[in-house]
């Protein structure tokens, strides 16, 4: 069979340079049963990625991604999900978003910059 291309299947892929710079942020669920295995995977996946300390997160900006793993014990499945996170304003004008996001933009039918804001 031929290999998907998660990425280039996707109807609105995001990418970016730095989206692989920092690690991900771990979510593991419902790892807390005290079988033995359950508990090497727990700690096999919590060792694999390095902890993020989100109270001592300086910056939204710095966590780009998150990695969710959920234990399914009654079909012992693994739910594998990877997401891209992108931190957006809420709350301001369309101009002012698209400035606050790095983006430029039309100006030509504006005569103040008051108007953007």
């Amino acid at each position: 069979p031929p290999v998907l291309n998660v990425v280039s299947s996707l109807k609105w892929h995001y990418m970016h340079e730095q989206q692989f710079t920092h690690h991900p942020l771990l979510v593991l669920s419902n790892f807390g049963l005290q079988e033995l295995q359950v508990k090497l995977m727990a700690s096999m996946f919590q060792n694999m990625f390095p902890s993020i300390n989100v109270c001592r997160v300086i910056s939204l900006n710095s966590i780009k991604r998150c990695l969710l793993i959920g234990y399914n014990a009654e079909m012992q499945l693994l739910d594998f999900r990877h997401y891209s996170v992108k931190v957006v304003p809420v709350g301001v004008s369309k101009g002012l978003k698209k400035l606050l996001q790095e983006k430029f933009p039309n100006m030509s039918r504006l005569e103040d910059i008051s108007e953007l804001l």
